[in-house]
């Protein structure tokens, strides 16, 4: 039947082709017009993983965003693994930043460019093409294998709160990879022991009921720009730190030895600053940079809206004005009880000639911290280290990925990352990619990760 080697080799055009095909479709978890689009995306991954000789495939209702589940349960005395991954992607605005469509994908370079690429349409699919090809070649798999792959990441896991204690006979197992992940440099690994958890609130400012005459009712009438960034300005000291009372009561400080382990990433000030164009850093003060963005909680402006924003000028005294606003979240603290706080701190300002109004968003993640020795990740150390012929640093990432604490709280598994993606491939942002070389890597490291998993 010849090996897995063989047969990722001589089907490199055919896999090819279909991460091309995946990435047309604008499976956008964040916009309702693009709700069948994400719909399409489960139907094409359920038939993508039937063809690499997955059993049981279901894609099942969530309430909101599907999920995909397949399985393969024909190895006895052996542990059973599932793979994660996310099919949804982020909005693609702004479409004039992009030097080609973001869902036309284009080869440059050795990299594939479309929203999606890295985050996460290009992981998700090489555990699959990975497990097709140990099944085609050697008739089996070294481990019980599930896939678990959902359309509602990039919108904070919404329904999967409620989803996965429904369904924790279904998705049991013994330890998680997830494909959602990326590694530090094409040269160096690592091993992610941390994630940040989210969530967030819209505040609406509403004073006249409609747009004004600015010459006639300025200086009479409240305007609700001039409101909402009152409250705004008001949510942060001058040194960074959040001003919401209780914010910080449930944050577990950094130990001595966490605060070693983070150290011993290589950081370069200058050239980060070089390359993300900015001329300084600014936050919470007593903590380095990395530590901000990988141990401490944040509360950040994502957009605000109101008024007048075309050519020109128009005289107007807006009558609205909004704001979305998340925060990350450290080990400890509770993304619903900070909700609470953030609305009824909100809530409590008052600002004369406007009605203030906060509602929660969907966006809703638990902090997730794994320990070094976890045995899923011992395997993953051993496996990176092989394939890069250096240590993996030890990691944390000031991002989410909600699943990941639902998984530990609801199934007893913790979540080893295995993905390869890159922190330049622009995630989230214009021209995403996604370099074919990880792509192949990719494929050889999970077959390779799979038959250690199962002796």
């Amino acid at each position: 039947m010849g090996t897995w080697n063989d047969y990722l080799e001589q089907n490199q055009p055919r896999f090819f082709a279909e991460l091309l095909d995946f990435l047309r479709i604008p499976s956008i978890s964040a916009l309702s017009e693009h709700a069948a689009d994400v719909q399409r995306a489960a139907e094409w991954v359920a038939a993508r993983v039937t063809a690499a000789g997955m059993e049981h495939v279901q894609i099942l209702a969530t309430g909101g965003h599907p999920v995909v589940y397949a399985d393969w349960l024909h190895a006895p005395g052996k542990p059973t693994v599932m793979i994660y991954g996310h099919f949804d992607v982020q909005p693609a605005d702004p479409y004039d930043l992009w030097t080609s469509p973001p869902f036309a994908p284009e080869v440059r370079e050795d990299r594939v460019y479309a929203r999606g690429a890295s985050d996460d349409k290009g992981n998700m699919l090489v555990p699959i093409l990975a497990v097709e090809a140990l099944l085609k070649s050697q008739g089996a798999l070294p481990v019980n294998l599930k896939f678990f792959f959902e359309g509602q990441e990039e919108i904070g896991s919404p329904q999967l709160g409620d989803f996965i204690p429904k369904h924790t006979d279904l998705l049991a197992c013994d330890m998680v990879l997830s494909s959602d992940g990326g590694q530090w440099s094409e040269e160096q690994p690592l091993v992610l022991v941390g994630l940040r958890g989210g969530c967030g609130v819209q505040i609406d400012v509403k004073a006249a009921k409609a747009d004004l005459h600015s010459g006639m009712y300025g200086g009479m009438v409240q305007n609700p720009i001039h409101a909402l960034t009152t409250i705004i300005a008001g949510l942060h000291a001058a040194d960074g730190r959040v001003t919401v009372p209780g914010f910080y009561d449930q944050v577990r400080p950094l130990s001595a030895q966490d605060r070693e382990r983070i150290a011993q990433v290589p950081f370069d000030a200058a050239a980060e600053k070089a390359s993300l164009e900015v001329p300084g850093f600014f936050g919470e003060a007593g903590y380095t940079p990395r530590e901000r963005i990988w141990a401490r909680p944040t509360l950040e402006v994502n957009g605000i809206w109101g008024g007048f924003q075309g050519e020109g000028v128009k005289t107007v005294l807006p009558s609205e004005a909004h704001a979305k606003i998340t925060c990350r979240l450290v080990a400890d603290q509770n993304p619903t009880q900070i909700v609470e706080l953030l609305i009824d701190h909100i809530s409590r300002q008052v600002i004369p000639g406007v009605t203030v109004s906060v509602k929660p968003l969907a966006f809703r993640a638990y902090p997730y911290l794994v320990p070094e020795d976890e045995p899923g990740n011992v395997v993953v150390r051993e496996i990176l280290h092989e394939i890069y012929g250096v240590e993996p640093f030890y990691v944390r990432s000031g991002g989410s990925i909600p699943v990941c604490s639902l998984f530990q709280r609801h199934l007893g598994a913790y979540t080893a990352s295995f993905g390869f993606a890159l922190d330049d491939e622009n995630i989230h942002s214009p021209d995403e990619f996604f370099r074919l070389s990880s792509f192949r890597k990719g494929q050889s490291a999970y077959c390779t990760l799979l038959e250690r998993l199962g002796r």
